[in-house]
This record gives structure tokens, sequence and C-alpha cells, in this order.
């Protein structure tokens, strides 16, 4: 379980071992012997030197960044990546060995701490409904239980009195954890970082979350769109083995608050993905991610663009 005590244990490295294995034992082989990769960055020219930035791509597949820092470690003319990766990833102890030697920073949500708390309590998975309503509970979006929402309020209960400010204590300190990760990746050991703003996979574009735009108004850190096409053709399943493709990265125009995010810029210091500055400076948060998302939109492939039909 990702908890404050993992999270404390993970140390970022300016050149991680696992980048260069994945790199040169499992995606070079793979992309050049048993399959056929290619894989183009159009606009690479829009991707700063001399600073560390924050990518924010598209989500299709479950390995959709691979390539990306595959050709940016061939490249030998950028900084490797740390990424922002979902922590339910890390319940497989060996996965996670292999997570932790790649440079990755587990994030986790609040709904990952409900769930993980109720298996610890009850040894079985919560069911997607029950979990709905409780996390509503603890939102305070259900302020009266009707007899539909019994099951909630029993098993609230059972985990104790406090268990939903518990959770959102537990909470508020594991991202204070991820912030201070994030920065050390950007100040101290000269990495870029990769982050899905749409905060899980989808093939057309979905609606972007504010993590990264809280994150680059509280660092200054300029944003690199990169909107990713086909790649979900090449990584079609659960494995990480490629098929033979073509992959496109478009690289647009980095954001700053200096340009084009200036009318959200914020002048005054605020606690990284605290409830405080959530509520506080959401128009800012949600300006940033809007105009993120639609310049990687801008570069997508029409069948990716929001309101685009799927492929039957």
């Amino acid at each position: 379980m990702i908890d404050i005590d993992y999270l404390k244990k993970i140390r970022l490295v300016s050149r991680p071992f696992g980048q260069y294995f994945v790199g040169n034992v499992l995606l070079f082989p793979n992309y050049h012997i048993f399959a056929k990769v290619e894989i183009e960055i159009e606009n690479r020219e829009r991707i700063p030197k001399g600073e560390n930035v924050i990518f924010a791509m598209n989500h299709t597949d479950r390995f959709n960044y691979w390539p990306f820092q595959y050709k940016m470690l061939k490249l030998k003319e950028y900084p490797f990546t740390t990424v922002w990766v979902k922590a339910k990833y890390y319940k497989n102890a060996f996965l996670a060995k292999g997570l932790d030697l790649c440079n990755m920073i587990p994030v986790p949500s609040m709904g990952y701490f409900i769930e993980e708390f109720y298996r610890k309590k009850f040894h079985q998975r919560m069911d997607r409904s029950l979990y709905r309503i409780v996390k509503d509970r603890i939102d305070g979006r259900i302020a009266e239980a009707g007899p539909q929402e019994r099951a909630a309020i029993e098993a609230l209960q059972a985990l104790g009195d406090h268990f939903a400010e518990f959770i959102r204590g537990h909470y508020d300190a594991a991202m204070g954890k991820v912030a201070e990760l994030s920065r050390t990746a950007l100040f101290e050991k000269n990495l870029n970082l990769i982050i899905f703003p749409e905060g899980t996979r989808s093939l057309t574009l979905a609606e972007g979350r504010t993590g990264l735009a809280q994150l680059a108004l509280h660092t200054g850190k300029r944003i690199v769109p990169v909107a990713c096409n086909n790649s979900e053709a090449v990584y079609t399943g659960s494995l990480p083995f490629a098929r033979s493709g073509r992959i496109t990265y478009r690289i647009g125009e980095p954001l700053s608050v200096n340009d084009r995010l200036k009318d959200f810029r914020i002048d005054e210091p605020f606690r990284l993905f605290s409830r405080e500055a959530q509520e506080r400076y959401r128009e800012q948060f949600e300006g940033v991610t809007r105009t993120v998302m639609a310049s990687i939109e801008e570069m997508l492939d029409e069948r990716y663009r929001r309101g685009s039909a799927l492929p039957a």
C-alpha cells in the first residue's frame, strides 16, 4: 500500500538505472528486432533545454509514455524524467520495485485510501456502488442518509467513528509528500516531469484535472503540452510488448505564467494540493487546465479529440 512511510522512502535520482534497463534491455529489442516501432517527435525544438519542465500528455493506453521516454533517452539532449503514476499500480510488490527503480512518483487518490482501508478491515474488495456512496459521504455531498445509503453508513461505522477525518488527514499528508517529491524532481534532481492531466486512460481526450495546474502555478515551471497519437495501436493490451507501428508525439508551445498563463498567475505562496488552495484558487487552477487541454487537443489526430466517434 502506498502510504506516508512508503512515500518517505522514495529516492529520486538524476540518472535512474531502471530507465536505462527498460530502454536498452526491453524496448530496444522490442522496437527494432521483434517489431518495428517508429517514434516521431514533431516540433521537438519546442522542448526547452537548460531547464526542467512539466510535460502534459494525453493518456491513451498503459504505456504511451514509454516510447516518448525511450526517444528522449536515445536523443541524449534532455534530462531524464519522472512520471506521476497511480498508486494502485503499486499493489504488486515486484511491479512496485520496478516502478521505484524507474524513478516514478506514486500519486494516491482519496478513493485509493478508502478502498485500501476497507479491504484491510473487511478482507474483500469494496463494491463500486458502495464506494461511491461512502466517498460522497466523506466529501460531504450526502448530508442525510436514506435507506439506499444504509450500507455506506454501516461501513463507515465499522471503519470507525472518525474514519472520514482520518482519511482526509491521511490523504492531505500523502499529497504533501507528493508535492515534496515533485519539487525535488524539478529543482534538485534535474528531472523533467510527465503528468497525464486526464488522470485516467481514455482514447478520446477527457476532461483535465487540476493537479498539474497547481504544480505549475506553485513552482513557476513551464508546461509543455504533448499530444500522443497511435500508441494504443502499438500497445494493444495490458502487457508491455509493442506491435509494429508508428507513434507520433506532437509538441506544443511551452505555457508559462509569464505568457499564456499570466491571467492565472498566483503571486502569493500557497500549500500545494491543499483543500484551502483548491477552494481559494479554483478559478486559476481550472483556467490553466483548460488552456493545457486545448493545446493538447489541437495537436491530436481527429479520432482522439473530444466528441469524436470511436472506431467500431
